[in-house]
């Protein structure tokens, strides 16, 4: 399959394996450590598991700063919003100190919203060998169309800022949403996918199986360039592949 893949019974095993996983590299980071996660239903059992003891006690979460791949133009306060529903499953039950969360402001204009989220990042996440921000690690799932953050398949950004963020379009919906490009996303140190459901199983196994069909997928369009992926899955996203 050429990537790194773990396959797991349940949605609920995969979230526990994963949040040892991020506890683990967290507490033996000797600085502060950038992610950026996603949202949707696929990271609300990580995020819940990651709540509860004894992760919510034993993580130092004093080094993690939060930011987003991707946010819907909503406020925080509605069902849709990436930070809202992240803010309700982890952060009201952890000791985070309000610096460390680096919100996408979905009320706020698009564009302008774009570039003030890129300046955040720019000065809180450092640069290695490129002018580009390298993440530690990024989370992203992966949608029933293929779509990652929000890039969508056959859709364009419609403003991009330095090559870091921008402005994307829901194809259906028509939504708004600022998302991270696949430049930022391919610069991270570690990508992790994590994808749940039967919905999602023909096209991961396109994509792990590298056929030709998967160059449609924004999510066969991550391969990192100095870095290292995984995908996370559980056995019914897995169908095809068993």
């Amino acid at each position: 399959m050429g990537k790194k893949f773990k396959i797991f019974d349940t949605p609920g095993k995969l979230a526990e394996r994963l949040a040892n996983q991020f506890k683990d590299t967290v507490n033996s980071s000797d600085k502060n450590f950038n992610i950026a996660i996603s949202g949707g239903s696929t990271p609300v059992t990580f995020f819940k598991r990651l709540a509860a003891r004894p992760f919510n006690d034993e993580i130092e979460w004093s080094k993690v700063h939060f930011f987003w791949c991707d946010e819907r133009c909503v406020p925080p306060e509605n069902t849709e919003s990436n930070y809202g529903m992240t803010k309700s499953n982890l952060f009201d039950k952890i000791k985070i100190p309000p610096v460390n969360i680096h919100r996408i402001k979905g009320e706020s204009d698009p564009n302008q919203e774009t570039v003030r989220y890129v300046n955040e990042i720019e000065n809180n996440v450092c640069s290695d060998e490129n002018p580009l921000p390298r993440f530690d690690w990024i989370f992203l799932g992966m949608g029933d169309d293929g779509h990652t953050a929000s890039l969508f398949p056959n859709k364009n950004l419609l403003f991009i800022f330095s090559n870091i963020a921008g402005v994307a379009q829901h194809p259906q919906s028509g939504q708004k949403r600022v998302s991270l490009t696949f430049d930022v996303l391919n610069n991270a140190k570690h990508i992790t996918f994590v994808v749940t459901g039967k919905g999602k199983s023909k096209i991961l196994s396109e994509i792990i199986n590298e056929l030709p069909a998967s160059k449609n997928y924004p999510s066969a369009k991550v391969k990192p360039h100095n870095g290292t992926m995984e995908w996370m899955v559980d056995k019914e996203a897995a169908f095809y592949l068993l």
